[in-house]
């Protein structure tokens, strides 16, 4: 995730991403070059305990790259357009 790229940005990091997997992970992992599988990414994501405080962080930042809380980007647009 773009949080990791820094050390501002990690001291900054909301709690729940102490403990995500993607901490643990290059942000090239879920951030992939242009047609790139994000199954990996995906994979991961579901296997994570913060994927729905993620989620929620990328939806209420309006984070437009990237997996995040296990979506990609098309889906996350996809589940703003169905909320109120």
């Amino acid at each position: 995730m773009s949080m990791n790229t820094t050390a501002t940005a990690t001291a900054a990091a909301p709690a729940w991403y102490e403990l995500a997997l993607c901490a643990q992970t290059g942000p090239g992992f879920f951030f992939p070059e242009p047609g790139s599988s994000l199954r990996e990414a995906k994979r991961l994501c579901g296997a994570c305990e913060g994927r729905a405080a993620c989620l929620e962080f990328a939806l209420a930042n309006d984070e437009r790259f990237g997996v995040w809380g296990g979506l990609s980007e098309a889906e996350r647009q996809a589940l703003r357009a169905s909320r109120p």
